[in-house]
Order: C-alpha cells, then structure tokens, then sequence
C-alpha cells in the first residue's frame, strides 16, 4: 500500500509541475501579446508560430488544415460572385482574368492557389516566412496555374501597403482578421490596398459564447480539428465592429452572411444564423 501511495504521490507531482509549466508558459504568452497590442504591427508572433508549426501537414487535405481545404467551396464561389455578376462565354473558365487579389494571411497558398485557377492575379502576404516557402514550393506543381502562378511575399499588409496602396481589385482576409494584433490597422491598411470601387472580403468567428464553445472548445481543444493555441476569444470580431471599421475607412458593407460547418457531412454552408461564423462583403467608396 505504501508503495502504491509513493506513486500517487509521485503522479500529483508531476501533474502539479505540468500544471505549474503550463500556466508560466500561458503568463509568458499572455505578457508577449499584451506588449503586442500596443504596438504599431498587426502581428501576433505566438500565432505565427502556431501555424508556421504545421507547415509540413498544409497541403494534406485530411490533416490539421482539412477545414480550410474544404472551406474553399464556399468562400471561392462568394468571391467570384462578389466580383463578377455574370460571366460571359469567354469568361465562364477563367471568370477572374485580369482581376487582381491581394490574399492577406494566405498562409501555405490554400485560397490563393483556388483564385488563380480562375484566372485571377493573385499576389499572397503572410508573416510567416515559413509558409510562404511552402505556398512558393507547391505552386508549381499544379499545371492549371501555369500561366498565373501566385507571387508570394513575406511580408505584412501594413508595411505592403505602404509600397502597394490603391493597387488590388480585390483583398480578401479570410480567417485572418481574429489571429492579428491592431485590428483597426489591419482592416486599415487592407483598405488603403484597394482602388476605389474594389471589393473587399473577411470571414471570420463572431465573439459569442457559442462561438467560443464550438471553434475553441470543441474544435480546437477537442476534437483538434484545428492546429491547438490556434485562436483567442478576445480577439474574436463581431460583425457590428467589422462594419464598424470598414465603414470608418471610406467603405461601404454591402452583404454579411452567417456560415456553419456539419461535421458528418464534412460541408460548409452559409446561414441566416451569424452567431458563430460570418463572411463580410464590401465596397470602397471612390
């Protein structure tokens, strides 16, 4: 029996030290982010990090990144629809010829690869120098992109701006918005990157409870459907302060639509019901 109370003695402790660990590695993460915000950068190095972790897994459409795989059978059509209201003939294969895109957090080239099969010039920013070696690698492997390869930079959307201001048709930030510092920088400077009359897109976790349940909770600590550490409640947006922003910067939000994920099917689909995800659509005044 003594022997036995040793162990449990010995499993408390090491517990307590896990527990112990983990709570100066969170007080840690805690102070670096909070120094963060305060900053001139919309730039959260701890997700950075996260993400640049799992840049071997990108390009696997069963692995950590399956749910952005699939999301692009939603968020492709919205985009495309978003910029062309009827194709013509000639334009039904390629219906965003000619149509330039800046992809902000385009992370491994997931979304930006989808545009540029379109026809789209896509030019992807991400501060993960990682994935963007990733997104240059796999971009010449497809040979539906032959001809309109993305152009890929490590950089961030504020310091790109500054040389690319009035210069996209489009910005699409889809599911990047909640992982920076200085939101109202980001939308900012997303802004400041379009011509006047460019559309501009976000998708992005609205900050409910529910949303915290289902995206952090469940999801992410879970089931690990999504890279752990991967997102914080705070930064969550709802859609009343994303229009907000947007309309602050000489915008004007013509659409929102709520989006929801059915893990037996494996689909994603938009919604009337906005409470836990919603992609944002909107014009920049001339």
């Amino acid at each position: 029996m003594s022997r036995t109370f040793g162990d449990r003695t010995m499993h408390v402790n090491s517990q307590a030290s896990k527990n112990s660990q983990r709570n100066l590695l969170c007080s840690s993460r805690s102070i670096q982010r909070n120094n963060e915000r305060h900053s001139h950068s919309t730039i959260d190095t701890v997700e950075v990090e996260v993400f640049s972790k799992h840049m071997s897994d990108w390009w696997n459409p069963d692995g950590k990144l399956a749910l952005l795989h699939g999301f692009n059978a939603l968020r492709v059509p919205l985009i495309r629809d978003g910029l062309v209201q009827c194709a013509t003939e000639e334009r039904k294969l390629q219906p965003l010829k000619n149509i330039k895109i800046l992809d902000v957090g385009c992370g491994g080239g997931i979304l930006s690869e989808a545009l540029a099969r379109l026809g789209a010039t896509i030019t992807g920013i991400d501060a993960s120098e990682d994935l963007i070696k990733i997104a240059d690698e796999h971009k010449n492997i497809d040979p539906k992109i032959a001809k309109c390869k993305p152009t890929y930079i490590h950089t961030t959307v504020e310091d790109h701006v500054n040389k690319f201001a009035c210069c996209y048709n489009c910005v699409v930030a889809s599911e990047v918005i909640e992982h920076v510092n200085n939101q109202d920088l980001f939308v900012k400077s997303c802004v400041r990157a379009l011509v006047p009359g460019g559309k501009i897109f976000f998708t992005t976790p609205n900050r409910t409870r529910l949303s915290q349940l289902v995206v952090i909770l469940l999801a992410e600590r879970m089931l690990k459907m999504v890279p752990d550490g991967a997102h914080e409640y705070e930064k969550f947006v709802t859609p009343t302060e994303l229009s907000f922003m947007l309309e602050k910067n000489n915008c004007h939000v013509e659409s929102t639509y709520g989006i929801q994920y059915n893990p037996l099917t494996k689909k994603w689909s938009f919604s009337t019901y906005q409470h836990l995800m919603y992609a944002m659509q909107a014009q920049k005044l001339s």
